[in-house]
């Protein structure tokens, strides 16, 4: 069980390895959604998303004996770009399977920081497989993209942060995959919230996590080709099982809302994200009857958009 004091420490422990995110408002999204709402822009964060900040309480806590074997994990994209930044920081070796159709800019990011990239068919079962194997040959440590505490602890600190920046939220919304990031919202706001409400948001296209969470178990349901690259990870047991405990559901939005909510971004917050990043919003902006409270939180979860197919050159 992780405990508020294991999220304090981590929270100190990766302060050096991280950028404490800004907190944005818009009056534009305020008046669209007829609430207050503050974006956590992890954005802008190192290597364009949360994902460093598991990545990089991950790899603080292994031994020397461990890094020295280097360390391996299956991602679409950002979990992967983290882990390879934070396997450079710490002077380790990071082996990384991603689907073949993983955008070209993930793919580019991860090799860049010295990462040696696998490419798999484009199912979760060849994602873990491959990299089990990789495991086996090389002895390097899994570093799994959200199924585990480790991972989680780090993820929370955004939540964290959010709530310490803006402390009256009724809500936090938060984008869910695998659910590290929507967890660890859930745990944040549970220590630290002053009744603060979690909900994760999910793609129709990739609604494992809403099916789950409905029927109270693990539903095995592949990811159909959302947008949201991003959020293609099926659900795990220890990230179902924290969000049925400490979050109010799981809100479902098509593939319009979310490429409505991302150009909104775009063009009020003059900021760059990626679909995944908006799909928080995009839950806040078409699904407002279903969250309660009037000033909400929203976590862009990150901005790294393949920005030269979006615009077709």
């Amino acid at each position: 069980m992780i405990t508020k004091d294991d999220i304090l420490e981590t929270h100190e422990r990766i302060a050096p390895h991280i950028h404490r995110t800004p907190v944005i408002t818009s009056k534009s999204i305020d008046e669209r959604t007829g609430r207050s709402v503050y974006l956590k822009c992890e954005n802008f964060q190192r290597m364009g998303s949360f994902k460093i900040r598991g990545a990089m309480n991950f790899l603080s806590r292994l031994d020397e004996a461990s890094l020295a074997k280097g360390v391996v994990t299956h991602s679409s994209g950002n979990h992967a770009q983290a882990l390879a930044k934070a396997a450079q920081q710490f002077g380790t070796k990071a082996y990384v399977v991603m689907p073949e159709n993983a955008p070209q800019v993930k793919q580019d990011a991860t090799r860049a920081c010295g990462a040696e990239v696998t490419l798999c068919e484009n199912t979760a079962q060849s994602r873990v497989d491959t990299a089990a194997r990789i495991e086996s040959e090389t002895g390097a440590t899994m570093v799994h993209p959200y199924d585990h505490d480790w991972t989680i602890m780090g993820q929370s600190t955004a939540t964290v942060e959010l709530l310490e920046d803006a402390p009256q939220l009724d809500a936090v919304l938060s984008p869910v995959s695998g659910g590290g990031l929507a967890s660890g919202a859930a745990l944040a706001a549970h220590y630290f919230g002053n009744g603060t409400k979690v909900y994760a948001i999910e793609p129709e296209l990739a609604d494992d996590a809403y099916l789950s969470f409905e029927a109270g178990h693990v539903v095995d349901k592949p990811a159909g080709p959302t947008i949201a690259d991003g959020l293609r990870a099926p659900i795990s047991d220890r990230s179902l099982n924290i969000l049925r405990e400490h979050a109010e559901g799981v809100v479902r939005v098509t593939e319009d809302e979310i490429r409505e909510a991302m150009l909104l971004i775009w063009e009020r917050c003059k900021i760059v994200t990626e679909p995944s990043g908006a799909t928080a919003l995009a839950g806040l902006l078409f699904h407002g009857d279903q969250i309660e409270g009037a000033t909400i939180g929203v976590i862009v979860s990150g901005g790294n958009l393949d920005v030269r197919k979006a615009l077709n050159v």
